[in-house]
C-alpha cells in the first residue's frame, strides 16, 4: 500500500527545490510571504492553519488541503477541530467541495496511521 503522506511530501520537497533553484525573485518572495503569513501574530498558528484549510477547501486545492491538514496535525489540532473547520468549508463552498472533503478525511486518517507507526 502506498503512503500518500510520504509521497506528497517527497514530491512537494523535490518540486519546491526545483522551483526555488531557478532563483526567480518573484517566486521566492511569494514563498517567503506564505511562510511569514502563517507565523504567529495577532492570530495564533493553529487558527491560521484552520483558516488556510478552510480557504484551501473552498478553493478546491487538494495539495493545499493536504499541506494544511498535515501542518494542523503537527501543531496539535485535534481531529474534532479540523473536521469542524472542514464542515464550515463545506457549508461555505457547497456540495462541490464534498469530493475534497472525502480526500481530506482520507488524508487525515493516513496522518494518524503514519503517526501511530512512528
Amino acid at each position: 500500500m502506498t503512503n500518500q503522506v510520504e509521497e506528497f511530501n517527497a514530491y512537494r520537497e523535490r518540486m519546491n527545490d526545483r522551483i526555488l533553484g531557478d532563483n526567480n525573485k518573484i517566486i521566492k518572495r511569494i514563498f517567503n510571504l506564505d511562510t511569514n503569513a502563517f507565523a504567529p501574530g495577532a492570530l495564533d498558528v493553529k487558527t491560521k492553519e484552520l483558516l488556510g484549510l478552510v480557504a484551501s477547501t473552498v478553493l478546491r486545492c487538494d495539495d493545499c488541503v493536504k499541506y494544511h491538514l498535515e501542518t494542523s496535525y503537527k501543531v496539535g489540532l485535534s481531529k474534532e477541530e479540523v473536521m469542524e473547520a472542514l464542515s464550515i468549508a463545506t457549508l461555505v463552498g457547497g456540495t462541490i467541495v464534498i469530493p475534497h472533503l472525502r480526500r481530506a478525511y482520507e488524508y487525515w486518517d493516513e496522518l494518524e496511521t503514519v503517526s501511530d507507526k512512528a
